[in-house]
């Protein structure tokens, strides 16, 4: 049998490729390595890939909050889902539309949209317009504001359709008497789902990460925070003992491995969106591959 031999091309892509993963990689596992290392020794010696000495008193630290983490990984989780959910909904169903050549007004609806992309109120009116909707101290609050609908992501899926799905489709689809809402079911959410999980991944990324509506609508229902808003204020607590000019709180805080602990709420943080987003690599190759027209 021959062997198979690499061009210089396919070598030095592989090269290329293997060294930007390292560099991907390696920021993570150093994250995690500083966060079992002991905290004198982090402070003496800085952060490495071969700690001198290793310590769990922060994820200790971490787990002695017991079941307010519990909490937060439930309304994480569940926020995230919900939220992934309406906004891929919503940005398909207003997308689909738009996409229809035969729309009347479609270029006036796809400048609409586009011009909300362009303009921002600011944090104060946003603040002000969900505040009067009750969203305050609700689990609203970290579904709604900023979040349920992206006008970016309405435009992506809008090109996505009209560039990917056959006009073919539609014609052959309505000739048989389907109705917008079934083509929209059964020909353009299979056909465009590709492009829906890379938005639904975008959309759980921002909800997953996003701490600033719990910062600013839940002032009093902390029952409400997520695991950001959570470890914010466990970062925030620390830093407090850490600076605080009363000996008594300052010798208690001595015993608390401040800098440590911010390395376990970051790798503790992210770990969920490291484990699940590999199950999301067989849509994106898809992608590659998927027609839907047959020869």
């Amino acid at each position: 049998m021959k062997e198979k031999t690499f061009s210089g091309y396919q070598i030095l892509s592989n090269a290329v490729m293997i060294i930007w993963t390292l560099l991907i990689i390696l920021p993570f596992l150093l994250l995690f390595m500083s966060s079992i290392t002991d905290e004198n020794v982090l402070v003496a010696y800085g952060y490495s890939f071969f700690p001198r000495k290793f310590s769990v008193a922060s994820y200790a630290y971490i787990i002695r909050s017991g079941i307010k983490i519990l909490k937060a990984y439930g309304v994480s989780i569940g926020v995230t889902a919900v939220g992934v959910f309406f906004h891929v909904f919503l940005a398909a169903m207003m997308a689909y539309p738009l996409s229809c050549k035969n729309l009347p007004g479609r270029k006036v609806l796809n400048f609409y949209v586009f011009f909300t992309m362009l303009f921002n109120g600011g944090i104060v009116p946003s603040y002000l317009m969900w505040s009067a909707f009750g969203v305050k101290d609700t689990i609203l609050a970290q579904l709604l504001p900023n979040f349920l609908v992206s006008a970016w992501n309405v435009m992506m899926i809008r090109t996505y359709f009209t560039t990917s799905i056959p006009d073919s489709l539609y014609e052959a689809a309505e000739i048989d008497g389907a109705s917008q809402f079934q083509i929209f079911r059964k020909i353009v959410l299979p056909l465009g789902k590709p492009i829906l999980v890379t938005i639904g991944t975008f959309a759980g990324l921002t909800y997953w990460n996003d701490w600033t509506n719990g910062l600013y609508y839940l002032q009093k229902n902390k029952e409400l925070y997520n695991v950001q808003n959570l470890l914010n204020q466990m970062v925030s607590n620390i830093q407090f003992l850490a600076s605080s000019a009363n000996s008594n709180v300052t010798s208690a805080s001595a015993q608390i491995p401040s800098t440590g602990i911010q390395m376990a709420i970051a790798f503790v943080a992210i770990l969920p969106i490291m484990l699940i987003f590999p199950f999301f690599q067989k849509y994106y190759s898809k992608g590659l591959t998927l027609g839907g027209v047959k020869g």
